[in-house]
């Protein structure tokens, strides 16, 4: 197994190998971690003689740019005595790349925000394109695994839902439609707002974690430990959330699949939806087992919203 991680160092953006010793080796002849899956190529030939600590480095996320994020919802067991109704498949939702921001940067909260919390996850690098892929082939996609922090904004949340009538057209009686009663709230802020993607701090290659259905998961916020997990209480398994996401959207290499959050609480029952970054400092480290700790900071900019609406 290798550790990668995408750091800027100097001042070039650099890929490099994270060792047991905690010193990065830098590589050579790839500008970008998407560059280097797409090429198939090993990344142990081009480890270059420079090698640096990691505490010289800034951390990027490892794929800075990933075409697209794609995140599981309330995949976690956990989850399932809340569920009303829930379809009997992965529901999975977009993250722009643009939120992401890599180890040891800080999550930015505003006030007009409302309530913030971090939700701890398993990341999935996509080695290969992916389409209309089984769920027993699924796993030779994958390039590797990093850890996700899928910050959300609930108070966001609840100010973007809609509470409305649906309409369907009646399969019975065609021109007729019929009326059901919905509750909708979009992810596009809650979700996708600027740092709200935690990512890193390096892609465990796929040869080291043999099964990604049985890793520990913890989260701490401010010292504290918030869950206690494993993503063997996940609803679907990895490969079967990558087969399913692959007969709609087709994977890329270089994209990103979160596969849901590792909420179960500590054995303070204290959870990750009394972590509200209002109220409660940083930082939050997500620790997944065979790949590292993720670590984020976190601001508070004291900044009200802007003058949006026309006089």
């Amino acid at each position: 197994m290798m550790k990668l991680a995408s750091v800027r160092y100097g001042s070039r953006d650099r890929l490099g190998v994270l060792k047991d010793d905690g010193a990065i080796t830098l590589l050579d002849a790839f500008d970008s971690m998407r560059d280097l899956i797409r090429s198939g190529e090993d990344p142990s030939r081009f480890e270059s003689r420079t090698t640096v600590p990691a505490c010289e480095v800034d951390w990027r996320p490892p794929i800075r740019h990933p075409g697209k994020i794609c995140c599981v919802a309330m995949n976690n067991s956990a989850s399932n005595a809340r569920k009303i109704s829930a379809p009997d498949h992965p529901a999975y939702f977009l993250k722009p790349s643009s939120c992401l921001v890599g180890h040891r940067h800080p999550i930015r909260v505003r006030p007009y925000y409302g309530s913030v919390h971090p939700e701890p996850e398993l990341a999935v690098v996509i080695g290969r394109r992916m389409k209309d892929v089984d769920a027993a082939d699924a796993p030779g996609y994958v390039f590797g695994y990093t850890i996700m922090n899928d910050v959300t904004g609930n108070g966001m949340r609840a100010e973007d839902m809609f509470h409305y009538w649906a309409l369907y057209a009646n399969p019975a009686r065609p021109g007729e439609l019929l009326r059901r009663e919905q509750h909708l709230s979009y992810a596009a802020r809650y979700k996708g707002t600027d740092t709200f993607g935690c990512l890193g701090p390096v892609i465990a290659t796929a040869d080291g974690i043999p099964d990604p259905d049985d890793l520990d998961v913890t989260c701490r916020v401010g010292g504290e430990t918030i869950a206690e997990d494993s993503t063997r209480y996940y609803n679907y398994k990895v490969a079967e959330i990558l087969s399913f996401l692959s007969q709609f959207q087709t994977l890329e290499p270089g994209d990103i699949v979160s596969c849901g959050t590792a909420f179960r609480p500590s054995e303070k029952r204290t959870s990750i939806h009394h972590a509200n970054f209002q109220s409660v400092g940083g930082p939050v480290e997500v620790t997944i087992a065979g790949i590292g700790t993720l670590v984020n900071p976190v601001e508070i900019e004291e900044r009200p919203i802007g003058k949006w609406r026309l006089p």
